[in-house]
Formats: structure tokens, C-alpha cells, sequence
């Protein structure tokens, strides 16, 4: 059983059990997380396919830790005009674990 799930603006793959790192949400720590758009459900023996959202599915998920992604460096160089510029960014992101998948 699996749900194909969208949200901040990607999609992910969830099964019960699985921890995905997603876009930074707005719940403290160890709060229920609801995802309604899911895209696909798929329980093992037939597949449903939302036009764009399965209505009557949801995934339930619980909002284990707030992490961060690994360091991205962008640096910025034109030759013989004594110009660059090093500027690094590491997202931010939620880590939860889905505990449910209602159909």
C-alpha cells in the first residue's frame, strides 16, 4: 500500500512506516501532519488515480524533527575585474514519519 502525496510544491512516495524529509512545516515536533493532496493510492490490488486529487484519501504523518539540507555553495566570478562572490544556503527541511494512509 502506497500514496503518491504532494506538498511544497514536490511529490513524494509514502508508505506507512516511511520518514520523508520534506518543505519546512509549520507544526512543533511530535504533532500530527495531514496531507490531503494525494495524487495516486494504490492498496495493492487496484490503483486510483486523482483528477488532480484522490477526494476521499488522505495520509496521516507525525512530525518527527526539523533538519537541515547539506551546504550548497554558489560562487560567482568575472575575470580581470577583480570580481566574486561566494554565497552558501542550507534548507530547512521536516522530517516526518507517516503512520497512516486512510482511504
Amino acid at each position: 500500500m502506497y500514496a503518491i502525496i504532494e506538498t511544497g510544491g514536490k511529490q513524494y512516495r509514502a508508505c506507512k512506516g516511511d520518514i520523508l524529509d520534506i518543505e519546512l512545516l509549520q507544526p512543533q515536533e511530535g504533532s500530527q501532519v495531514t496531507f490531503k493532496n494525494v495524487l495516486v493510492y494504490n492498496n495493492g490490488t487496484e490503483t486510483k488515480i486523482g483528477l488532480p486529487y484522490v477526494k476521499e484519501c488522505m495520509v496521516l504523518g507525525e512530525l518527527v524533527s526539523e533538519i537541515k539540507g547539506p551546504k550548497v555553495i554558489a560562487y560567482k566570478y568575472k575575470k580581470r575585474r577583480n570580481y566574486h562572490r561566494k554565497v552558501g544556503h542550507r534548507q530547512r527541511y521536516a522530517r516526518v514519519k507517516i503512520t497512516e494512509i486512510k482511504e
